[in-house]
């Protein structure tokens, strides 16, 4: 709704970067605060939202290129274009590679720190789909109901027609996510459950809203769109990863007992 919130001299703040850049802040000092009452390297932490952020980035991007590559409409142009095409499942899938890689090479235990992190970027996520809301990007279909909102034609979304307002419903559900593991992590069983259960619950959450997306680029596949395509196969994974961690903490246990 609103793209530019404001200028300072010749630099234009925009909606969707700034809460870009408060759920990244936001993220970093609790995932920081948490480590360090979990007694982790909060030195750790830093380098992993690091890699999580170059790794989302290029991953967003990519997984951008394949969706225009579908859709028949990619360019060359879009290699230089940095202010949208942004697909959040890109983003989340080259985080965790990135992240998982960067405990491979320093030998770190990964699961205590994505544990600690998956969280806060449920949080982060509710601010950046604020900012989709701000820019009109990941726009909703049009309706006719009451919670419908018109876009400015300065926005990214259709202007002149009611849309349902699914960056906000995204954000809320990203935030209600944020609570629900967060209030989970201090009753964890075992290593890997959060990150697990950010993963079961992310997919199932795009799976439904999907339904009420009304932006073309997010391409189709058959009746299902690219993400929810993405959506099913995070979802096994989620699910197998939970039940692998579940019984590797449960042998640990029989052992020690």
């Amino acid at each position: 709704m609103c793209p530019e919130l404001f200028k300072i001299g010749p630099l234009t703040v925009h909606g969707y970067g700034f809460m870009i850049a408060i759920g990244v802040l936001a993220a970093y000092y609790l995932s920081s605060a948490l480590a360090a009452k979990a007694g982790l390297n909060e030195d750790m932490v830093t380098w992993l939202l690091g890699s999580i952020a170059v790794g989302g980035f290029l991953g967003s991007k990519v997984l951008n290129y394949i969706t225009l590559i579908i859709n028949g409409e990619f360019s060359i142009k879009e290699l230089y274009n940095f202010r949208n095409g942004y697909v959040v499942y890109g983003g989340i899938i080259g985080g965790i590679l990135a992240s998982f890689l960067l405990c491979r090479i320093k030998k770190v235990d990964v699961w205590p720190y994505a544990d600690i992190i998956m969280p806060t970027v449920a949080l982060a996520q509710g601010f950046g789909r604020i900012g989709c809301f701000l820019a009109g990007c990941c726009y909703g279909k049009e309706t006719d109901s009451v919670i419908g909102v018109v876009f400015p034609a300065t926005a990214q979304a259709p202007s002149g027609v009611k849309l349902f307002p699914i960056q906000l419903v995204f954000s809320i559900v990203d935030f209600a996510m944020f609570a629900v593991l967060f209030v989970m992590l201090k009753r964890k069983r075992f290593k890997g459950q959060i990150f697990s259960l950010y993963i079961i619950f992310y997919a199932i959450v795009r799976f439904i809203l999907e339904n009420f997306r009304g932006d073309a680029a997010r391409g189709q596949i058959g009746f299902l769109s690219t993400s929810q395509i993405v959506s099913i196969f995070i979802f096994i994974a989620g699910v197998t990863l939970y039940i692998l961690m579940m019984h590797r903490g449960n042998d640990k246990k029989k052992k020690k007992g």
